[in-house]
């Protein structure tokens, strides 16, 4: 199961509105992880002025259901599962692939507040766990608002999902006109009028694309098509970059990252400036690649909580205020299970205390993307050897 990178009946499966509870996750920091108190599922995803000054603000559900190397044959029953479990955010990209098989689901979903599907055919141990840590999930968002549609017509189901969609690098470009052309295919497929944040996927484009990608992006936003701009993979140069150019700074940056490499300098960076961090999939830090002894360790933690080490993962992230996307497939019951396992109600019952928040901080080794580059999601030649990162300046 990959870490940051989850009440119905076979007629459907549904979700109440979006909720209002959030916490000052920006303001979150190491020195504080012996006082974290119970988190909500929420955060603010702030879009600053050029000034520095707040322009907006958007909540945020912290743990979304990530569609990253889900295929096709496999992404409708993610879906399908994910909702059934309260999830209500989804992490989607042009290069994951999938995004033309699960659009028309999100679309029936935004005008009937289901969507239909069989789950006759799923095992009963699975569906009680499902709809348990809805019904966890549900209960932390007993001072909810039904909010009014952002942009357009939409009905209450729009009101009930937060999308999240990455730029592959391919769709970065100069010419605002295609990136304004790209973001109106996206919402065209989607069945929406908007997109609750738009990502660049990385910074390897070059300077000149993208910029002038992220200004369009902006334009786009203040034009109601987006509600938050946001990055990929950056570094403190990438995102003073933005500065210097007389840009506000994106609302979140996600990155590569986890205990065994937690880019200090790029968070300390983003909590300063009110950039939200997100955490993207690690899919093979259990390899023969990965930090053996650390992830022994981490191990060790899981069996004495009674949880499973991607579950200490991700209730880690919510302990620091991160936003983050865990993904799972559905081949296999085990991962079937792990979307129940790694949603906000599947981390809601056990508490990291700050000794073991302290224990996971020192299992850093900025283990670079590198030595999971080739087997984990990076084009061949992008990846510059064992030392490489997409955040390097």
């Amino acid at each position: 199961v990959s870490f940051c990178s989850s009440e119905g009946s076979s007629a459907g499966a549904l979700l109440p509105g979006l909720f209002s509870i959030h916490i000052d996750s920006l303001n979150a920091s190491a020195d504080e992880n012996s006082v974290i108190q119970k988190p909500y599922p929420d955060s603010f995803l702030l879009q600053s002025n050029a000034d520095g000054t707040i322009a907006s603000k958007v909540s945020i559900p912290l743990i979304a259901y990530s569609f990253y190397k889900t295929s096709s044959e496999f992404a409708p029953r993610g879906l399908a599962l994910a909702l059934r479990g309260g999830v209500r955010h989804y992490d989607m990209a042009t290069d994951y692939g999938n995004s033309d098989i699960i659009a028309p689901l999100f679309q029936k979903y935004f005008k009937k507040g289901k969507i239909d599907w069989d789950f006759e055919e799923e095992k009963d141990e699975l569906l009680q766990k499902l709809d348990l840590v809805r019904q966890k999930a549900d209960s932390a968002y007993k001072n909810e608002t039904k909010t009014k549609s952002f942009r357009g017509t939409e009905g209450q189901g729009r009101n009930n999902l937060f999308l999240t969609y990455k730029l592959s690098n391919a769709e970065q470009s100069t010419d605002p006109a295609a990136v304004r052309q790209t973001i109106r295919k996206l919402t065209s497929k989607f069945g929406t009028s908007y997109l609750d944040l738009v990502s660049l996927h990385s910074p390897l484009t070059g300077s000149s694309r993208r910029l002038a990608t992220y200004k369009a992006l902006l334009q786009m936003k203040e034009e109601g098509y987006i509600r938050s701009v946001g990055v990929c993979n950056y570094g403190v140069c990438h995102l003073k970059e933005i500065v210097e150019n007389g840009m506000p700074l994106p609302s979140m940056n996600q990155l590569e990252l986890s205990p065994f490499n937690t880019h200090g300098p790029i968070v300390q960076f983003c909590k300063q400036n009110n950039v939200l961090i997100g955490c993207a999939a690690w899919s093979r830090l259990s390899s023969a690649d990965g930090p053996v002894e650390k992830w022994e360790k981490l191990g060790q933690l899981a069996k004495a909580k009674g949880v499973t080490k991607a579950q200490i993962l991700v209730r880690w992230a919510l302990q620091k205020g991160y936003a983050c996307a865990p993904r799972s497939g559905t081949k296999s019951k085990l991962e079937r299970i792990a979307i129940a396992e790694n949603s906000y109600g599947g981390v809601v019952d056990f508490l990291l205390s700050g000794e073991e928040m302290n224990l996971l901080d020192n299992l850093n080794v900025d283990y670079k993307s590198g030595k999971l580059g080739r087997k984990d999601g990076w084009k061949e030649e992008d990846v510059k050897g064992s030392d490489w990162e997409p955040s390097a300046c």
